[in-house]
């Protein structure tokens, strides 16, 4: 056999038979988790060995059939090659993997292409989970809506859609944007030569974005183990290329099906089903008007192995932290600025709640909040945390905010004039108890229930106190009428009383409270000690 490159003449004059007698004919490449080494699937690359000139090279023959109108139908043989061979090994008990075949620009632009694969995938009986379909970044061009209605077409029978060559060197985001594709095999040529440097950097920031996208990402054409492993170290463990294998003969592949354990499919951000996060970067979709609009302060932020990054906040989140911050400000900070050690582990704790309980769980922290204008301040901020995506151990939590700085502050003023009265009025000698006239309940101070056994809360006073003997039985009648003149308005009652078995005189006081229609709501009662100044 002479290994010759046939010219396009001889390759055009040949493609006739070369689908005829078989010249033409598939090799199966596996697509691997690096991460785990099982094959997650595989994509169908059309090869051609000429009987007399042997082997032809890929960039000679495609550019050919393009040119001459022929991809579609060496496509479509691809493509009833593909199910053919699924169909063996379905029939042999062979587990298989989805194999991907390729559809060009040539493809896309006839109207009948969609439906004329998936009547051959019909006549096979191969089910739709064991074929993708790749189109290339460079056949949207130009092109969107009508790639986009192709994909829709192929959505509709169930098929899987990766967009193959990505970042290959055109308009890459604004497709992304306005296709809907379900794999992105990521063009390594970013990768070409060191890892590290410009090229390391925008391939670590597609692999973060794509995940808000919810679309799984292939790193296509790895050959060093140096370059799968900087591809899993920033989350992308799916890749294609000479590292695991060459692309393989039927025989050959039928053989690692056999041998090689096999993953169901490629696992994407789980997306909770109440919320589509890909909207909240839609300024135009629901979810970011209701954002924005209808609901209290509120950040997006991505959460993993313990570092955090602000995705999104509105500007209510804004308001709630009282520091005259921009979004910006926000945006570019730690999400775990300023909080200290104790106060961090709380707020993670209440994350792996959230993340195990799949349910909205809630905390308050304490942190120092820094800005241009207001300078420092440190806030009280209670988390309504919840886990609305999820990828491996990588998590985008959506959190309302509230500063309750305020209310923290009061509540520590309020405790501490407590304090301070409970420490006077133990000095003193001072009982003290709250009164609910339409109740009848009495709430004692913590001096009363230590001393005198009394529960935190009495309910038919006074009777109890009567019959404990807080109150001698010659006086019981009299204190039972205070109750009923302050019923019926009484605003001030007060006697000296000898309270105890040990009639100890007390200075007995009530004042009552009423409201805006002058009736009796409380009354406040103390007992202060008398104290004898002749045996002082």
């Amino acid at each position: 056999m002479e290994n010759r490159r046939m010219s396009e003449q001889e390759l055009r004059d040949s493609f006739d038979t070369a689908l005829e007698e078989g010249h033409i004919f598939v090799c199966y490449q596996p697509k691997m988790n690096h991460t785990t080494g099982r094959m997650i699937g595989a994509e169908a690359l059309m090869r051609w060995k000429h009987p007399e000139f042997g082997m032809q090279y890929p960039s000679d023959f495609i550019p050919m059939l393009e040119n001459s109108g022929l991809i579609c139908r060496a496509d479509l043989y691809v493509f009833e090659e593909v199910c053919r061979f699924l169909k063996i090994c379905i029939e042999r008990d062979i587990q298989p993997v989805p194999v991907s075949c390729n559809m060009s620009r040539y493809d896309i632009y006839d109207n009948d292409y969609a439906d004329r694969i998936e009547e051959i995938r019909i006549r096979y009986g191969i089910p739709v989970k064991y074929l993708h379909v790749e189109i290339t970044e460079s056949s949207a061009i130009g092109g969107t809506e009508l790639v986009a209605s192709v994909l829709d077409k192929l959505h509709g029978f169930g098929y899987i859609v990766e967009m193959d060559d990505f970042g290959s060197g055109y308009s890459s985001l604004n497709i992304l944007k306005d296709l809907n594709v379900d794999v992105i095999k990521l063009d390594m040529r970013f990768l070409s030569g060191d890892i590290g440097g410009r090229g390391g950097t925008i391939i670590s920031s597609i692999v973060q974005m794509t995940k808000w996208l919810n679309t799984p990402v292939i790193a296509e054409g790895v050959e060093t183990i140096s370059q799968a492993d900087f591809m899993k170290s920033i989350g992308c463990s799916y890749v294609q290329g000479y590292l695991y294998s060459k692309p393989l003969t039927e025989e050959e592949f039928i053989k690692k099906l056999k041998i090689s354990e096999h993953e169901p499919s490629m696992t994407s951000m789980d997306i909770v089903s109440e919320m589509n996060v890909g909207h909240f970067w839609d300024p135009n979709s629901l979810e970011t008007y209701l954002f924005n609009n209808f609901i209290g302060g509120t950040a997006i932020f991505s959460y993993k192995d313990g570092n955090a990054e602000f995705l999104r906040v509105n500007k209510k989140y804004l308001k709630e932290l009282c520091m005259n911050m921009t979004e910006q400000e926000i945006l570019r900070s730690d999400p775990f600025n300023g909080i200290d050690k104790e106060n961090r582990r709380i707020y993670e704790d209440t994350i792996f709640k959230a993340i195990s309980s799949n349910d909205e769980e809630s905390c308050e922290t304490w942190r120092t909040v820094c800005s241009q204008i207001c300078g420092e301040d440190k806030l009280c901020i209670r988390s309504d945390i919840r886990i609305i995506g999820r990828a491996e151990n990588q998590y985008i939590i959506y959190a309302m905010v509230r500063n309750i700085t305020a209310e923290k502050k009061r509540f520590a003023d309020v405790y501490e004039s407590e304090r301070r009265f409970r420490f006077a009025s133990e000095q003193a000698n001072v009982y003290a108890w709250e009164y609910t006239v339409a109740t009848k309940q009495m709430r004692p101070c913590f001096r009363c229930m230590r001393d005198l056994g009394l529960p935190p809360l009495v309910e038919n006073y006074p009777e109890p106190a009567i019959e404990a003997g807080i109150f001698p039985p010659d006086y019981a009648d009299m204190y039972r009428d205070w109750h009923r003149q302050i019923e019926n308005g009484a605003a001030h009652l007060e006697a000296i009383i000898p309270l105890t078995v040990g009639r100890v005189p007390f200075h007995v006081r009530y004042t009552t409270e009423f409201d805006e229609n002058g009736k009796p709501l409380k009354a406040y009662g103390s007992a202060t000690l008398v104290i004898d100044e002749k045996k002082e």
